[in-house]
């Protein structure tokens, strides 16, 4: 064995890991079509307001319920089955990006409209977000929980990269609607990626229990 494939084998080690494989490229279609998705929402405010302002507003939206709510996503994440919980996630997220489309190929969406399911998105990602970060350790183990943590960095900034130049793309060829349409129909892959995996396999945590000076839910 080369040092080369040494190295290799070292960098991608948690894709040795069936689970993980599964999250890793669901969660990188996943995440290209959310940052599409994210681009054509920026484009829609503007069109809809012409207003800089706005746009800057609706990108609060999304990420506020974060600082908000982001500690009862943390619990519920350390209470119920994480697996269950992110296909319900995703699920719901999937139904936002379909009503964005709606919204956008019906040409009846309203300034209003946008800012509520925006907010009501960012709520679901609170939920998600705490969720999809501790299951990695059930995943891949503690063992393997840095090695995975920084492969999924690598998938957050590749999805950075691929889904605003894919949205440009889409946008310019097949119109607005379809960017949203585009990353409804990523979320099917990450639902089967998590319905795939073997719980058998999972390192499960024992979930918390409630005590006094935790969060209330």
């Amino acid at each position: 064995m080369t040092r080369l494939h040494k190295a290799l084998l070292s960098t991608f080690s948690s894709l040795q890991v069936r689970n993980y494989r599964l999250f890793f490229f669901g969660t990188l279609v996943s995440m290209s079509g959310t940052w599409m998705q994210t681009v054509a929402l920026g484009w829609l405010v503007l069109r809809l307001s012409g207003d800089g302002i706005a746009v800057g507003a609706n990108l609060a939206l999304q990420f506020l319920p974060m600082l908000l709510f982001g500690m009862w996503g943390g619990v519920f994440a350390d209470r119920f089955d994480k697996r269950r919980l992110l296909i319900c996630t995703q699920a719901v997220l999937s139904l936002f990006a379909l009503a964005f489309w709606a919204l956008t190929v019906t040409e009846s969406a309203q300034l209003w409209m946008v800012f509520a399911l925006t907010f009501a998105m960012g709520t679901v990602s609170a939920l998600d977000m705490p969720a999809r970060q501790s299951f990695v350790t059930e995943m891949v183990g503690a063992e393997g929980v840095a090695n995975a943590v920084s492969l999924n960095s690598a998938v957050f900034n590749g999805a950075r990269i691929f889904g605003p130049a894919l949205a440009g793309i889409v946008i310019k060829t097949a119109g607005l609607p379809w960017a949203f349409l585009a990353n409804a129909l990523t979320y099917p892959g990450v639902i089967a990626a998590y319905a795939l995996m073997r719980t058998s396999e999972l390192h499960r945590q024992a979930p918390v229990p409630r005590d006094k000076g935790q969060i209330r839910d």
